[in-house]
């Protein structure tokens, strides 16, 4: 499979890094300035799993040619205008973006059979253009589709994702692979980024714990109705539960540099589920408030 990634970032460079390393053809699609960095110096890699190295992906600032895989890395807020940097049709389109929203407008642009639901776990960041750290050994790529055609595709892929290192499984269902990520990160970001911590405290301060829990058993209810019969709030605690007492979001970080969170991709896309289905969120609710206000940002639209 030749591979273009679009969105070089914590995420999108990582996984271009190492998809690189193990052999694959890849190509990264990124800004002018970021392309130009890493075709001078590569994607230089810090990661307490892969180590320390450098990866030479060819990098462009507009994708043009074929392409069997596009894997979509960007931030939800910055979708629309990074595509316009791709004028070809890819075979399969892979996003790894947070929430639920982009999956309608990557199916407008690219088709409905072509784009798949997908989402990684991974703790990494992007401190400057080419650089990423990769912090927590946790990663994995998960992906579905509603078209039973693909899944032969998304074997192939995943295993190309496997021989470069990166944990990769194909879902039963594609409501059932978003939610189990985003009833986790949810609680997660919400949390770090409304009270200013990390989740070691988060678990152990009662009142806080208590905001963690509300959170997850919101969430597992709106991503139930959404068809994720599978969703628990005991796995998705118990997941936060084994995670390090350090751990973060990138909302938090987002907040803390002075970026735009994901508030309206990440908690909105989950207060616009529940809305669709008649379902209060009192918990998701009061933390998107005190997030919003100490972002200074609006507080996402739910309904119109």
């Amino acid at each position: 499979m030749k591979i273009a990634v679009l969105g070089p970032g914590g995420v999108g460079g990582l996984i271009a890094g190492l998809l690189e390393r193990a052999g694959t053809p890849v190509l990264v699609v990124a800004r002018e300035q970021t392309a130009t960095v890493i075709s001078e110096r590569g994607l230089r890699i810090d990661s307490v799993s892969f180590g320390e190295f450098v990866s030479h992906p060819r990098a462009v600032s507009h994708l043009d040619e074929p392409v069997d895989v596009l894997i979509l890395a960007t931030k939800a807020s910055g979708l629309v205008p990074a595509l316009e940097r791709v004028t070809t049709q890819p075979g399969l389109v892979l996003p790894l973006l947070n929430g639920l929203d982009h999956l309608a407008v990557l199916r407008e642009r690219f088709g409905a059979d072509a784009v798949l639901a997908g989402t990684i776990r991974v703790e990494a960041d992007r401190p400057e253009p080419g650089v990423v750290v990769h912090t927590s050994p946790f990663l994995l790529v998960e992906m579905a589709s509603h078209d039973p055609d693909k899944r032969a595709s998304m074997k192939s892929l995943a295993q190309l994702l496997k021989d470069a290192g990166v944990s990769a499984r194909v879902g039963a269902s594609e409501a059932q692979v978003m939610w189990s990520k985003l009833v986790r990160l949810n609680a997660l970001a919400c949390t770090t980024s409304a009270f200013e911590t990390q989740l070691g405290e988060i678990r152990s301060t009662p009142e806080l714990r208590a905001a963690l829990v509300g959170t997850i058993e919101e969430g597992c209810a709106v991503g139930q109705a959404e068809g994720a019969t599978d969703v628990d709030p005991a796995i998705a605690l118990g997941e936060l539960e084994q995670a390090h007492a350090t751990l973060g979001s990138s909302m938090q970080r987002d907040i803390a540099a002075g970026r735009e969170p994901e508030l309206d991709a990440i908690p909105g896309s989950v207060l616009r589920a529940a809305a669709r289905h008649g379902i209060e969120c009192p918990t998701i609710e009061r933390l998107v408030g005190l997030i919003a206000a100490r972002a200074g940002v609006p507080v996402p639209v739910v309904a119109s």
